[in-house]
């Protein structure tokens, strides 16, 4: 039984930073995959970043528009991911969404079993 839960929104202007965290319980089994999802009014829920973790080691995955810019992390202690995300920029604005799942498919929203409540990132011009 796998609950997720988000914190770290918030309202920043454009070039500010925020981090995001995702704490997990329940996860017992590899690989899994942590991923973060967004979604802005009228818009489509769309893929942000991922960590896949194989026991002995994690992988990346960024969407192109935040690479260089994000960064996704983990901290085993204290089973939190977190997303780090610098420059921001207005057309970032959206609900951020930590999701999770068995295996290594990333990108997919649908292939995602669990997800938290969201929270709303806003950057002002």
């Amino acid at each position: 039984q796998v609950q997720l839960v988000e914190s770290g929104g918030g309202s920043v202007q454009a070039g500010g930073s925020l981090r995001l965290s995702c704490t997990a319980s329940g996860w017992t089994f590899t690989p899994y995959t942590v991923g973060w999802f967004r979604q802005a009014p009228g818009k489509e829920r769309e893929f942000v970043a991922a960590i896949i973790w194989y026991g002995y080691g994690a992988n990346k995955d960024y969407a192109d528009s935040v690479k260089g810019r994000f960064t996704i992390s983990r901290d085993n202690a204290k089973n939190t991911v977190y997303l780090q995300m610098n420059s921001l920029k207005p057309e970032d604005t959206a609900v951020y969404y930590c999701a999770g799942r068995t295996g290594s498919n990333s990108r997919s929203h649908a292939s995602y079993e669990y997800w938290g409540q969201g929270t709303q990132v806003t950057v002002s011009s």
